[in-house]
């Protein structure tokens, strides 16, 4: 079990561009279970590659009792869309309505290089496209409203994790009422 340091808002990492995995090898494996521990042990419903200092596209998420990855995600979204709860590992104790495609269909890659797709809706869908946001250096915040982006980043700046130097593994907003992602 490696629990990984999380990266908080601010880490310049956390808005890079993340690159494409193109060794499908031991460290590509190893990079996958430790988001999966760092992810539960938050806990949260997902966890991208960039939230523990790592600037590959590999993302883990936990939804519905089902935990899985995916590598070099490329993701159709439905038109119809949803508005619910959404927060994140790497800006702690914020939740705000985000609005998201309803569902899903994410292609990509396995740990071992095999193609899969995976097709989701609803929160599945919604922890798909925030995981691979962070993967475009997108946070959840990017996507608020005026108004509501106003708010979360005066919720931020008054928060007491903001500004600290070493990154730290914080507990999501799940007792809040929202996930973190």
């Amino acid at each position: 079990m490696a629990i990984r340091p999380i990266r908080l808002f601010g880490d310049p990492i956390l808005r890079r561009p993340a690159i494409e995995v193109v060794d499908f090898d031991a460290e590509v494996r190893q990079l996958v279970s430790d988001l999966t521990d760092t992810m539960l042990e938050a806990p949260g419903a997902g966890l991208a590659a960039p939230q523990i200092g790592v600037g590959l596209r590999v993302f883990t998420w936990y939804v519905d009792g089902e935990i899985g990855h995916l590598v070099n995600p490329v993701l159709d979204l439905s038109e119809e869309i949803q508005d619910g709860p959404e927060g994140c590992l790497s800006i702690p104790e914020l939740t705000y309505d985000c609005r998201r495609a309803l569902s899903v269909v994410a292609k990509g890659f396995n740990m071992h290089g095999d193609p899969v797709t995976i097709q989701g809706s609803e929160l599945l869908a919604r922890a798909i496209q925030h995981e691979t946001d962070h993967l475009d250096g997108i946070l959840f915040i990017d996507r608020l409203d005026t108004d509501a982006r106003k708010a979360a980043m005066k919720e931020i700046r008054e928060s007491e994790w903001f500004g600290l130097e070493r990154p730290a593994v914080r507990v999501s907003p799940h007792a809040t009422g929202g996930f973190g992602l």
